[in-house]
């Protein structure tokens, strides 16, 4: 048996708040959360991604909290195609694909887009 199970959450550092909420919420399509008062996530399935903005970090932080740093797969819940025509309703450019890969628990297709940090978020679908 493995000591880790899945993945609750991670932290996102952004330097602009108002277009990563942006992204995330409208392109995306995550729920906003807000916790502890003034705390800012990102829900989906899950999971959530919680937001520092860099300079105003929560503590305990990541040793070099760095916008731009992260290297994201999300398996969508939706075919790829219509992530992809999402994708260009939004105006929101993808940068590779689609393309095969290798995912966790087998192969997927997958686009991939930036952030507003320039973090890199890979798109997938399961495939066979």
């Amino acid at each position: 048996m493995a000591l880790i199970d899945h993945l609750d959450h991670l932290v996102l550092t952004c330097v602009d708040p108002d277009a990563t909420k942006h992204f995330y919420t409208e392109v995306l399509q995550m729920q906003l959360e807000t916790f502890r008062g003034d705390r800012i996530a990102f829900r989906f399935g899950n999971q959530k991604i919680n937001l520092h903005v860099r300079g105003r970090e929560f503590e305990p932080k990541a040793h070099l909290p760095a916008p731009g740093a992260l290297d994201l797969c999300f398996i969508a819940s939706v075919p790829l195609d219509q992530v992809i025509a999402h994708l260009h309703a939004c105006g929101w450019p993808i940068v590779e694909g689609p393309v095969e890969r290798t995912g966790a628990t087998q192969k997927i297709r997958s686009v991939y887009v930036r952030d507003p940090d320039l973090n890199l978020i890979e798109i997938s679908e399961l495939i066979d």
